[in-house]
């Protein structure tokens, strides 16, 4: 059975941890709060956001960042569901 792409244990690295804190971007908080919201509404749950996360491929994981993990999970869960449509959060940003 291969890893999931979020299953490290056992992965080699030399490689410390990163333990020091950092103080979270506004966006981060207000990703926080969304997924949040969207729980409390039953509009997604904690099962869905991690299938969201576990979902990504390994290029896409590695390469972003905690929250942005959730952003793109939450896209997708909002997507599989009708809430959005596909490209939608794309288009509002680039307007």
């Amino acid at each position: 059975m291969q890893q999931a792409v979020h299953d490290r244990g056992g992965w080699p690295t030399d490689a410390p941890i990163d333990r020091t804190e950092h103080e979270l971007a506004d966006w981060e908080v207000l990703m926080d709060a969304i997924v949040g919201a969207l729980s409390r509404r039953s509009v997604m749950n904690v099962d869905e956001l991690r299938r969201g996360i576990e979902g990504m491929d390994l290029g896409a994981y590695e390469a972003v960042s905690y929250y942005e993990r959730w952003l793109f999970a939450t896209e997708t869960i909002l997507t599989e569901k009708g809430v959005l449509s596909p490209g939608e959060l794309d288009a509002r940003v680039a307007s």
